[in-house]
């Protein structure tokens, strides 16, 4: 029986997406005005689907149909299914401020809202599935995100630098992280409002006129008050534009994320493998549902210091591996030079993604060509080997052994 499939996802155009980057990538011909996801995986919001001698099947149902056989026995023992969401994302306009919970706390928190009756795509709902989102993003191109909290005396710096943030320099040092935040998400919005008008006053013209660099929050702070929305109502969320790190991640490097840590992508193309959740608890810069509350509930009131890292090289050079602290996925990046081969046996569940090249896949008796946007699951035990005649690029996401 053969453990190599072709493997097709879904796209997902949500509205901060690109109109062309996701499409050209995979070939998509569709009439979203936008493709902001591309998803790899067997979450039941969007399965992808495989190609099996049997005819087209959604990857969830696949799965079921045996599971140990194609997992394996330690993702069977210990998940019960798929653990990991493999996407591409394209990030044009910023994301929400987020923040994922624990598995214990998505566990309780899905388990409340069951018992009350909310519908699971309800736009109120909090938690859609009961498992945590620990995420890991490897840059496409120059990526822009705000990633935790700044450390303490950079934050205070700023508090002091933006004259309208004066007075909550008090509140800081008296109260820190968790009374800091929880006073300015907590405010009233005419409060909000009357604080932050002078400063987008002040900070938009700067931006209009091409005068703020990326680092500053100033300039991704005017960007989000540019937006078209109501301009009587100055989102919270540009809080958390001063309050957290900004930080660009160059082509090929990474950034981990785990639960509780603030974060929000601001701008360009990644890979990102995380657990396999939709969970998401947001503070700002977007329409959809805020909890205030569950929010805080669920935030690391602490500093981060950001680690951006380029991944451990492996076989030969030929492969990057993304290690995280996290056992439900692994990243790896395989990058083969001309005329040479990759060859290796998956313990678990792996789907391979092409970004650039072509490349041949042989397991057992099957070959399978795979080029720039098509993508292959390969199922528990398989062995196979990776050849081509240029230098492709894929990224490969597995479970740890």
């Amino acid at each position: 029986m053969s453990k190599l499939f072709p493997l097709k996802g879904c796209v997902q155009p949500y509205a901060w997406g690109g109109s062309s980057f996701i499409a050209d990538l995979i070939g998509y011909k569709g009439n979203e005005k936008t493709i902001a996801e591309y998803w790899l995986g067997a979450h039941a919001n969007a399965p992808a689907t495989i190609s099996t001698p049997q005819g087209e099947k959604k990857l969830d149902a696949f799965l079921l149909e045996n599971p140990l056989l194609h997992l394996g026995s330690y993702v069977q023992n210990n998940y019960k299914r798929l653990p990991y969401l493999f996407k591409v994302l394209d990030v044009k306009d910023m994301l929400s401020i987020q923040v994922h919970p624990t598995k214990k706390q998505a566990e309780v928190g899905f388990e409340e809202e069951n018992k009350k009756g909310i519908a699971p795509d309800a736009a109120t709902r909090n938690f859609k599935d009961d498992n945590h989102k620990p995420e890991i993003m490897v840059a496409l191109s120059e990526f822009w995100l705000l990633h935790g909290f700044l450390p303490e005396v950079a934050l205070l710096q700023v508090l002091k630098d933006n004259p309208e943030f004066s007075e909550l320099i008090s509140i800081f040092k008296s109260q820190g992280y968790k009374g800091l935040y929880q006073t300015v998400m907590e405010q009233p919005q005419e409060k909000c409002n009357k604080q932050l008008r002078p400063l987008i006053d002040r900070i938009l013209p700067l931006y209009e006129a091409g005068k703020l660099d990326k680092s500053s929050p100033d300039f991704w702070a005017a960007r989000a008050a540019s937006s078209p929305k109501d301009s009587q109502t100055i989102d919270k969320g540009i809080y958390s534009i001063y309050f957290f790190n900004i930080i660009k991640a160059n082509e090929g490097e990474a950034v981990f994320q785990d639960a509780g840590l603030p974060h929000a992508y601001l701008e360009g193309q990644n890979i990102e493998l995380m657990a396999n959740s939709d969970n998401v608890l947001r503070g700002g810069l977007t329409p959809k549902h805020i909890d205030i509350k569950a929010l805080m509930e669920h935030v690391k009131f602490e500093a981060t210091i950001p680690n951006i890292f380029s991944g451990d090289e492996s076989n030969n050079g030929m492969e990057k591996i993304y290690r995280t602290p996290v056992k439900d996925f692994e990243l790896s990046k395989i990058e083969l030079p001309a005329l040479q081969s990759y060859e290796t046996q998956c313990e678990t569940i792996e789907i391979i993604l092409c970004i650039k090249g072509k490349v041949m896949l042989t397991e057992g008796g099957k070959q399978l060509t795979l080029e720039k946007g098509a993508s292959a699951l390969l199922t528990s035990g398989a062995h196979y080997k990776i050849t081509s005649e240029s230098a492709p690029q894929l990224f490969k996401a597995s479970v740890p052994e």
